[in-house]
């Protein structure tokens, strides 16, 4: 039995430590209102290994002992963590097999260039296709990805041809004609030139037609036979000639062409871009000569523009087709490098002299 006496000295030590803690709890509430303020309302953010912690701590004392500290996270948020920390112990989807596996970005690719390349191949063709090949697909596979590229099935992929298939599909017998405009001085003052030129789509040969001030239907007749002509003719070996609507381009001058076997392809009002390689044509001998430049009579223009087509063919790469030249000229592979000019320097080329 203890005595008085030692009751009260327990007492006394019992209160004196209770008061003790009583104060550090107020400070560390005011750390964390220091804390808060601090951050001036601002969400805190906290590691997962620091969420752990709290929870542990805070599951012991309960919501309502949370609530009178003044926490520096809510009691709900504290004992949500606890909760998904006993989630993520049972979790046992780490210990699942995998599904089926994804189809590779090599194997998406070429499921999208087969249906690009071929508009009647469906979704069973190209599962067939891809077997030769040694990939396994399922035809929901290469429904959705070709879905995801945009690329329609095939029964809606045939009811219309892209210009890029049409001009593959006749490639080897395909040419464009066109116009571009010159200034030229003259004894008569500044004369506008018409430069009709006709461009092979395959190989980017080019052909100027003719020139002229005023160009009228007699003289588009007189161009046609020209092409038409059976030992020299530019067209002789084509069976389409694509150009716009000009009314240049009479219907003497397309009859002119059906007779001798080339249909004229009419291309729709206002599209430019699907006669795209004579168009870049004109941009080309443009920039690169016919603006840079002051023609004084239509001598001076045909003598730039004969230079210009020879340089084109015979010494300018081409990006179109692969930076080869239209024309291979064999020259030396050692030795100096030369430069070669044209036009006081204006076209420039290299090569290297023949020993």
């Amino acid at each position: 039995m203890l005595t008085i006496p030692m009751r009260m000295l327990l007492l006394a030590i019992a209160g004196w430590l209770n008061e003790e803690q009583r104060e550090r709890i107020e400070f560390l509430q005011e750390q964390v209102r220091v804390l808060q303020e601090l951050q001036g309302g601002k969400r805190l953010r906290l590691t997962d290994d620091q969420r752990r912690r709290l929870a542990a701590k805070g599951k012991r004392l309960g919501r309502r002992v949370l609530r009178e500290l003044g926490t520096i996270v809510t009691p709900d948020t504290i004992l949500r963590w606890h909760r998904e920390l006993i989630a993520r112990k049972y979790d046992g989807s780490s210990n699942r097999g995998p599904g089926r596996p994804r189809v590779t970005d090599e194997v998406r690719s070429l499921i999208v260039r087969m249906a690009s390349e071929n508009e009647r191949w469906g979704y069973t063709r190209i599962v067939g296709e891809l077997s030769k090949l040694g990939h396994t697909v399922s035809r929901t596979s290469v429904r959705r990805i070709l879905a995801a590229h945009g690329i329609e099935p095939a029964p809606e992929r045939l009811k219309h041809m892209p210009w890029s298939k049409f001009l593959k599909a006749h490639w080897e017998g395909l040419a464009a004609a066109d116009f571009f405009a010159i200034e030229v001085w003259t004894k008569r003052g500044l004369i506008r030139y018409m430069v009709l030129f006709v461009i092979d789509l395959k190989t980017r040969r080019v052909e100027i037609a003719g020139i002229r001030p005023v160009p009228n239907g007699d003289w588009m007749g007189q161009m046609a036979r020209n092409l038409m002509d059976s030992v020299s003719g530019f067209l002789r070996t084509r069976m389409h000639l694509i150009h716009d609507r000009d009314p240049l381009f009479t219907a003497n001058f397309r009859e002119i062409l059906r007779s001798g076997g080339v249909e004229s392809v009419r291309l729709p009002p206002r599209s430019p871009n699907l006669n795209a390689f004579a168009e870049r044509f004109v941009l080309s001998i443009k920039s690169e000569c016919l603006e840079r430049m002051v023609f004084v009579g239509e001598r001076h223009l045909r003598r730039a523009i004969d230079e210009y087509v020879e340089h084109y063919h015979i010494e300018r790469p081409h990006q179109g087709l692969a930076n080869e030249l239209i024309y291979e000229v064999p020259e030396c592979c050692e030795g100096p490098v030369h430069r070669r000019e044209r036009l006081g320097g204006m076209l420039s080329s290299y090569y290297r002299e023949a020993a």
